[in-house]
Order: C-alpha cells, then structure tokens, then sequence
C-alpha cells in the first residue's frame, strides 16, 4: 500500500469567552487528537474521500474552565468532529 496523506484546514477557531491561559491546551489537545486520529490505518479509508463542510454543528458540552478542563474540551471535541467526518 503507498503513502497516504491526509490534510486538513481549520480557517478559524472562535474561542470567544476562554482565557488566555485556555486557549493554548484547547488547540494543542485538538491538534494531538486529529494526529492520533488522522493516523490510524484502519480508519484510513473512512478519511480519503474528498469533502468541504463550511460549518460543522456539534452538541454542547460542558466546561469548568481552567487549562485542564480546556485540554479536556478539545480532545473531546476532536473526537467529536472525527466522528462526523466518518459519516
């Protein structure tokens, strides 16, 4: 099997209501997840086909705050985002 490459634009991520000391754990869990999640050969297939969504909707989810409950937050919603993208 040949190499694959999967690549992913994200134009904005609107964190409106976070605090400088969240925002960064919130985007480095979101970029860990995608990674583990773009990198797993079995789902490989699931990811190749081409597709543009302007808006994505997710539910809501619940938030403490602090930089833990952001790395939380993030790895959560990666999943999340993943999971509609293999629909």
């Amino acid at each position: 099997m040949g190499v694959s490459r999967v690549r992913v634009t994200i134009d904005e991520i609107a964190l409106k209501g976070f605090e400088p000391n969240e925002r960064g754990p919130l985007v480095e869990a979101l970029r860990a997840e995608f990674a583990a999640a773009f990198s797993d050969p079995a789902g490989r297939a699931e990811w190749m086909r081409s597709r543009r969504m302007p808006v994505l909707r997710l539910p809501g989810t619940p938030f403490q705050g602090g930089p833990g409950a952001a790395r939380k937050l993030g790895a959560t919603t990666a999943r999340a985002i993943g999971r509609e993208l293999r629909r």
